[in-house]
């Protein structure tokens, strides 16, 4: 008898596991199938050429931010239109000597405990007002395509408020840089393009993207997030019904961890942001109910989902475990899921990333599963606190990007 019970209490646990999962991988699945049709929405006649603010927030970030801001002029873009606003927290004398030597804005600024979103704020605050029509935030490691600016000015030309450019990695030099680009790549594929594909707004990636400056300087305003500042933007913006629009041919490239450690930091950060962030879905489900404001509710969902790398390593651990303690009906639907994720993520992949760099990365893959599996356990109140991850000065390597 109570054996009996035990085992369908089993069951019981393991249907709630395998929906969990299963949302997770049906959702990654349908926008992943989206994402292979291609997006081009169709360009209007060049209006104005706006004046861009390229903002670059940056702490301690001396390894990296010179490169950054001597490349940020290497645009095709007419140089008068464009400032590269430098926001440098806790620079050393040297690279502050260094920066000042091009011709950019440096804004230095110091907090007790700081945030992307402070040092937006304080320079926005010190910057004028009316002099700029577009904001553009990178990350201190960003080097931007030559054409990056002139194509962001041509989005806005169509209308839109709100632009994320795509990110591709910058060096592939490790196994844990190459497993984290690729994961870049699935999340520009189902984040992205597969939403706008199917008309829902884009995700946000924290850097390469570009806002209607006094719009984004009203938003910013009423942020104060410690960490995951674009996943809070996310949320207002379309609660607002503002549209976010993704560039795939606009690319940016974004430095990829080549360490353990670093891997370890950066994943709880964004694992404790998302915890967080969990908790506005119950008002995003009630918003929709009342209002029909899809794009509100899939960015509150997409907090809910399990981070692809567990999906990915849990799904072939419990089809495994399967075969031991299940009825064989519970097995079969295990074994579909998995198969769902891999073809799921089989299309997410880009062409051009098949190759043996591939291969490299799946090495890393059960390293990177147990990292994740520590850095979700070790989470908790890491969106209190800013969490650091240091860049290092890499090449960029040369990229398809046709």
């Amino acid at each position: 008898m109570i054996e009996s019970i035990l085992y369908y209490l089993l069951i019981a646990m393991q249907l709630l596991v395998m929906a969990y999962l299963a949302f997770g991988t049906i959702y990654i699945f349908v926008f992943a199938i989206a994402s292979v049709f291609p997006y081009l929405p169709k360009p209007k006649p060049l209006i104005k050429q706006n004046r861009i603010a390229v903002m670059v927030p940056g702490y301690k970030e001396d390894a990296v931010i010179i490169e950054t801001a001597r490349d940020a002029f290497k645009q095709d873009y007419p140089k008068e239109l464009f400032d590269v606003i430098i926001i440098a927290d806790s620079f050393s004398q040297e690279t502050l000597q260094k920066l000042s030597e091009f011709p950019i804005t440096l804004i230095e600024v110091s907090f007790e405990k700081s945030t992307k979103a402070k040092a937006l704020n304080k320079a926005m605050s010190t910057l004028p007002d009316g002099v700029y029509d577009i904001a553009l935030i990178l990350d201190a490691d960003n080097i931007m395509a030559p054409d990056f600016l002139t194509r962001i000015n041509q989005s806005f030309n169509n209308g839109y408020i709100a632009v994320q450019g795509h990110r591709v990695a910058k060096n592939k030099d490790t196994a844990f840089a190459i497993l984290d680009s690729i994961s870049e790549e699935i999340s520009n594929s189902v984040f992205r393009k597969g939403h706008k594909r199917l008309g829902v707004s884009s995700g946000l990636a924290g850097s390469g993207m570009a806002f209607q400056y006094d719009f984004f300087k009203k938003m910013m305003s009423t942020v104060h997030a410690i960490g995951g500042f674009d996943k809070e933007i996310e949320l207002i913006m379309t609660k607002d019904r503002v549209k976010i629009e993704y560039l795939d041919k606009c690319f940016v490239f974004d430095e990829k961890v080549q360490e353990s450690d670093v891997f370890v930091k950066q994943r709880r950060r964004w694992l404790s942001a998302q915890i967080y962030y969990a908790s506005f879905f119950p008002k995003a489900f009630m918003h929709f109910i009342r209002y029909y404001n899809f794009d509100y509710l899939d960015k509150a969902a997409q907090m809910l989902l399990p981070p692809r790398i567990l999906l990915i390593g849990l799904l072939p651990i419990f089809s495994a475990l399967s075969f031991l303690i299940n009825p064989h009906w519970m097995t079969v639907s295990w074994l579909i899921l998995t198969a769902i994720m891999v073809l799921a993520v089989f299309l997410a992949i880009p062409q051009k990333s098949y190759n043996k760099k591939l291969l490299i990365a799946l090495t890393a893959v059960p390293k990177g599963f147990v990292f994740m599996f520590f850095s979700l356990i070790s989470s908790r109140g890491a969106n209190k606190r800013f969490i650091h991850t240091a860049h290092k000065a890499a090449k960029v390597e040369n990229h398809e990007t046709k």
